[in-house]
């Protein structure tokens, strides 16, 4: 079941059909270099992610969808927010939006376009007022993509031994 889409993307659901590609994505060295942890190991963990995913819709409304693109039909990645519990650089209860591409796929402006999608989405049917996003300091594309997107950088800090930035965007 499709939510939305844009021109090249479909927006979903995350299911548990999508562990393989999950799997794929998240054992990659180069995905996961800038995310502050090691990559996956076995597709039993992306299985278990895939629940956590699932876990949000049902408690907060809200999550990281695939991005599935239509020419394909593939899963090349995922977009959305998670509910933030957890206290970062001060806050907590706050929407951090997160986003993550096979490699495969990066270069061609599929972030971009499949994470506008999802910002408009929570801004006018969530009624979200605001929306964060976090990045590694060394984590230049992820931050060049936030500014495209209208995220302004507000802070730096450090998160366990990590130097992040911390940008937000205002439903204006």
């Amino acid at each position: 079941m499709k939510l939305f889409e844009t021109e090249r993307l479909y927006l979903r659901e995350i299911l548990p059909t999508d562990a393989e590609s999950m799997f794929e994505m998240d054992s990659d060295v180069e995905v996961y270099k800038f995310l502050g942890r090691r990559p996956i190991r076995d597709i039993g963990q992306s299985k278990k992610m895939i629940e956590s995913i699932r876990e949000q819709y049902t408690k907060n409304g809200i999550g990281r969808w695939a991005i599935v693109e239509k020419e394909s039909g593939n899963f090349i990645g995922w977009t959305g927010f998670k509910l933030e519990k957890e206290n970062y650089n001060g806050r907590s209860d706050f929407y951090n939006l997160k986003f993550r591409l096979l490699r495969k796929y990066w270069g061609k402006g599929y972030v971009t376009e499949a994470t506008k999608a999802a910002i408009q989405y929570a801004f006018e049917e969530l009624k979200l007022t605001e929306i964060f996003s976090m990045t590694l300091v060394s984590n230049l594309k992820s931050q060049r993509v936030l500014e495209k997107l209208g995220f302004k950088l507000k802070d730096k800090f450090n998160y366990q031994g990590d130097d992040i930035t911390w940008y937000k965007l205002e439903n204006k």
